[in-house]
């Protein structure tokens, strides 16, 4: 009995400390339970109904290959006639607008889908219609008829600090809504080739395969990230989570649900990551931010005043970690809209006023069609483009909803390289693709900066 009182004392002592290190979330009723125990049960009573289970009707791998869809190839390896049953996965997914309906969740768990369910925690099920996708930041919108629905306020993931407490969300193994909870245990993680923009939130919360799309949630009820990968030899969890931070996620969803897609221009100029001897060399007193290494001629950079060497600490107010943090800025930002930027010039701070471009038009041949990815049309750069000692293949269309353009495919996207080899021309593009079997990697410019495509 006595060992209990302990116990109790020390869960007790433990949450009156949060409470005073973390005055932002003292109003959160960690002792509502009915023994007097701390809990975050009313706090997951609010936001669990926000998140939901999504399931996926895709094409099995016969009904994909064409051989297998030829009746010759067939009846010569004995193979039955009938048609192979399409796969079912699952996912997760989070409301984010009762009001009209929309859930975001990620791409990869939608990716290729010929039917979506979703099932709210009060097992309604509804099918969904696909609003658009992201495939550089792995984020899917999908919108439902329903009513009564409950979504979750998005927060700002930038408010963030390492050793927050965070709660996740999802369907883990199928096996219904799960709760696990941990800390974020580092923040603006990059580098790790699992999307295109990368900037994500570590956590130590338990993600496992099925909470893709889940809620990272903050002790606010606020949704902080969206549970996109784990990092671990056994495919399973291991400590090291990773969301899609909420600010991102917002960006994106904005775009989506007005334009149908993610539409990203071009700056003009590119940055690089500070170093310790460049800081010191040029007098900065720390290492955060960008310093601008490029400046194309021309271009709306150059136009609004951008030098080489300058040091870009800010993007509207939002503070620059390094360039990986610059480029998701300016890659999260429409073209035609005006970026304020906070530069440090020699010791000076200047602001400077920056809209962001179309992407060129800079094909000079006549364009083809590429037939392992249907809906998209490429072309050879024009000489003298204005991208400089770039060489690669521009994609000049990407039918909306056709296989290339879900693959993540945009026009003014720039193939520079194909499964580890360079291309330079249409030709060589169409040559390595005939050699290319079951997985296609593509490397391209999309605007000022690099993506990796995985097709499969």
């Amino acid at each position: 009995m006595q060992k209990s009182f302990r116990i109790i004392l020390r869960y007790t002592s433990f949450i009156a400390l949060l409470a005073v290190a973390l005055p932002g979330y003292s109003a959160v009723p960690f002792t509502n339970s009915k023994n007097g125990l701390p809990t975050l049960a009313p706090l997951l009573h609010d936001v669990t109904p926000a998140v939901v289970n999504i399931s996926v009707l895709t094409p099995s791998a016969i009904e994909d290959n064409p051989l297998f869809r030829d009746p010759f190839f067939r009846r010569f390896f004995d193979l039955p006639d009938q048609a192979a049953r399409p796969e079912r996965s699952a996912g997760s997914g989070v409301i984010v607008d009762a009001a009209n309906g929309y859930v975001v969740t990620n791409y990869h768990v939608i990716k290729n889908a010929r039917q979506v369910m979703v099932t709210l925690k009060d097992r309604r099920q509804f099918q969904a219609k696909l609003v658009g996708t992201d495939p550089g930041t792995d984020i899917a919108v999908l919108q439902i008829e329903a009513k009564d629905l409950q979504a979750l306020r998005l927060g700002d993931s930038e408010r963030l600090d390492v050793g927050d407490f965070v709660v996740a969300i999802g369907n883990p193994f199928g096996l219904g809504q799960t709760v696990t909870s941990g800390i974020v245990s580092a923040l603006g993680r990059s580098g790790l080739d699992i999307e295109g923009y990368e900037d994500f939130i570590q956590t130590d919360a338990s993600i496992n395969p099925g909470n893709s799309g889940g809620a990272l949630v903050d002790l606010k009820g606020e949704l902080i990230g969206i549970n996109t990968a784990i990092v671990g030899p056994s495919g399973a969890s291991v400590g090291i989570g990773l969301a899609i931070p909420s600010v991102m996620v917002k960006a994106v969803l904005d775009q989506i649900v007005r334009f149908g897609e993610v539409r990203r221009g071009r700056l003009g100029a590119s940055g690089e990551d500070i170093t310790y001897d460049l800081a010191a060399s040029l007098g900065l007193g720390s290492t955060e931010g960008a310093i601008i290494s490029t400046v194309e001629p021309n271009s709306t950079a150059e136009k609004a005043g951008l030098r080489l060497r300058d040091v870009v600490t800010a993007v509207n107010g939002r503070p620059v970690r390094n360039s990986v943090d610059l480029r998701n800025k300016i890659g999260m930002t429409p073209i035609g809209e005006t970026i304020n930027l906070r530069l440090l010039r020699e010791g000076k701070v200047i602001n400077a006023k920056v809209k962001i471009a179309k992407p060129l038009d800079e094909s000079g041949t006549e364009a083809e069609t590429v037939p392992q990815l249907a809906g998209a049309t490429v072309a050879n750069l024009k000489s003298g483009s204005s991208r400089g000692k770039v060489e690669g293949v521009l994609v000049t269309k990407a039918d909306a909803n056709s296989p290339a353009w879900l693959h993540g495919l945009r026009p003014g996207d720039i193939i520079v390289g194909v499964n580890r080899r360079k291309v330079r021309t249409v030709q060589e593009f169409l040559a390595v693709l005939q050699t290319s079997k079951d997985v296609i990697v593509l490397n391209l410019l999309r605007g000022d900066f690099r993506l990796t495509l995985i097709i499969q």
